[in-house]
């Protein structure tokens, strides 16, 4: 067993095509459910849309530096925590916030306009926060990273296919109805079936590393969930919207942090591994999250019945 810079996941420049497709197909998905009400919604619940996105975009990575500051990880952990709070949110966050009777309208219409604004929001905020301390600036130097290349990619990725899936669902709603279940599980059980494999690929690395990221995830993760929910708070938007931004500040985007770290860091070990159990662990924090959100509301609703 290596030191923690010496490591290096096992992923071919197939695997990572593949990972482009999955998460451009999801989004592909994502966009296929979006109708003019989403729209209408945004409207009329402007609070709601701008806490989520002052949340996500401007607090999550603003508090992560602070978070780096305290703790202190090894700089390659620390830019794999800016890089993953600099993504929009994961393309499964719909489904939490339906789990967790939050405001599923508002889930969907920030998963969209959350994505739009990666574009240009995911490499400012890697850029800004990276280049901010001495540690994650030199790694980001030794690279020379491009903001107009990571734009590109985020663009390709995944503002295309939600422009796609936004025209197919405005010129032919009818196809797009049926088309959009099949689309989102089809593509969810390929990026499960892809995250199963790359870890088994990889099972050495993560027995062996895994120890340096869990503990980290977790706080990163937690500290997330509650600066969504409490910002939405102090915001005074309703407990369904708070739920909701919760969930979307939350659920970050992993998959698309782990494109981003092979087509520009070479696989850089620890990010990649951080990255990587991120993916995996919200996945479970999202439904842990999502669950006690339903046993809440179904608290309050035996207690109004007793009353």
């Amino acid at each position: 067993m290596g030191t923690l810079e010496q490591v290096r996941i096992n992923f071919s420049n197939d695997s990572v095509g593949l990972l482009n497709f999955c998460l451009g197909f999801i989004m592909f998905g994502v966009a296929l459910n979006l109708k003019k009400s989403n729209f209408i919604s945004l409207i009329n619940n402007k609070k709601a849309v701008l806490t989520g996105l002052t949340s996500q975009f401007l607090l999550l990575p603003a508090f992560t530096f602070l978070l780096i500051l305290i703790i202190k990880p090894h700089p390659g952990l620390a830019l794999g925590m800016i890089l993953v709070a600099a993504c929009p949110g994961g393309n499964v966050s719909n489904f939490y916030s339906m789990i967790g009777k939050g405001n599923i309208a508002l889930s969907v219409t920030l998963t969209a306009i959350a994505t739009v604004l990666a574009a240009f929001a995911t490499p400012f905020n890697f850029s800004f926060w990276g280049n901010l301390s001495p540690e994650t600036a030199e790694i980001i130097q030794s690279i020379g990273l491009s903001f107009t290349d990571m734009f590109k990619t985020v663009f390709l990725i995944l503002v295309l296919p939600l422009l796609l899936g936004l025209i197919v669902s405005s010129k032919a709603p009818k196809i797009a109805g049926l088309v959009e279940k099949p689309v989102k599980v089809v593509s969810f059980i390929i990026l499960l079936a892809f995250i199963v494999v790359a870890t088994v690929d990889n099972l050495d690395v993560f027995k062996n590393y895994i120890h340096y990221v869990v503990a980290l995830v977790l706080l990163h993760n937690v500290m997330a969930l509650g600066l969504g929910y409490f910002t939405g708070k102090l915001f005074r938007n309703n407990e369904q919207d708070c739920r909701t931004i919760s969930i979307e500040t939350g659920i970050q985007n992993g998959g698309l942090a782990l494109v981003l770290i092979f087509n520009f860091f070479d696989g850089n070990g620890p990010m990649a591994l951080l990255a990587a159990w991120w993916g995996v662990w919200d996945i479970f924090s999202g439904y842990l999250i999502a669950s006690i959100f339903a046993y809440r509301s179904k608290r309050s609703a035996v207690k109004l019945e007793a009353g």
